[in-house]
């Protein structure tokens, strides 16, 4: 960790209302960037696919997987801190916490789904590239055949230079879709982390609660989990 990235972790409030506050304000962008994460994936592989499309999608899905990690972690943080000495208090920010952890994780599942929309349509598209670029070069083969048959010292270098030039510019591209793949992957691995983050902290907030609860609501609890 940069010794700015730790200033700044050290100097962020972890009082409950505040830690709430960037929660639900975190969620909120992921809900938004999912959206319009959706909307991009749409393009791809239509007239509006350009590079510039490809490289916003990447940027956005990726600062909206390190905005969940965050907000993962501001979750977590909540747990740390000292409740309300009021228990009446102490009942609102429990429920404040149920609301965001419930929240927290339907953002989480459209926008992995999305995620695997974005990396199966990535996948299609390196298949797709790779499939043209053979048959790019297996039309150009044909084509020297018919025109330089009879020359054989003049053919073979031709068709290697045909293919040289089809895979170099080919390569690049599916280069830059392979990287995106593994991104992808990666990151929709940091989000399947999550959801064990969150089932671990519904699992202890249900028993925090269970152990204050009524006989019927403890029952309720048990089932549940």
């Amino acid at each position: 960790m940069s010794s700015g990235k730790a200033d700044r972790y050290l100097t962020q409030p972890r009082d409950s209302n505040t830690l709430t506050q960037t929660c639900s304000s975190n969620i909120q962008k992921i809900t938004q960037n999912t959206a319009k994460i959706k909307s991009m994936v749409n393009q791809l592989g239509t007239e509006q696919d350009t590079s510039e499309l490809r490289d916003g999608l990447q940027q956005i899905q990726h600062f909206t997987n390190q905005l969940a990690k965050e907000t993962n972690k501001h979750l977590k943080d909540l747990g740390f801190v000292s409740p309300s000495s009021a228990p009446s208090e102490q009942r609102q920010q429990k429920i404040q916490k149920d609301r965001l952890m419930n929240d927290f994780s339907a953002a989480l599942n459209n926008f992995q789904a999305v995620q695997r929309q974005a990396a199966q349509k990535e996948k299609e598209s390196v298949a797709r590239a790779r499939a043209g670029s053979r048959l790019s070069a297996e039309d150009g083969v044909s084509e020297e055949q018919l025109v330089s048959f009879d020359n054989q010292d003049d053919w073979a270098p031709t068709i290697t230079q045909t293919e040289e030039a089809i895979t170099e510019e080919d390569l690049v591209l599916i280069k830059e879709r392979e990287t995106n793949i593994r991104q992808l992957e990666s990151d929709i691995l940091d989000v399947n982390q999550i959801f064990k983050d969150l089932a671990v902290m519904i699992h202890d907030q249900g028993e925090m609660i269970g152990r204050t609860a009524d006989p019927p609501t403890r029952v309720l609890l048990e089932q549940l989990c």
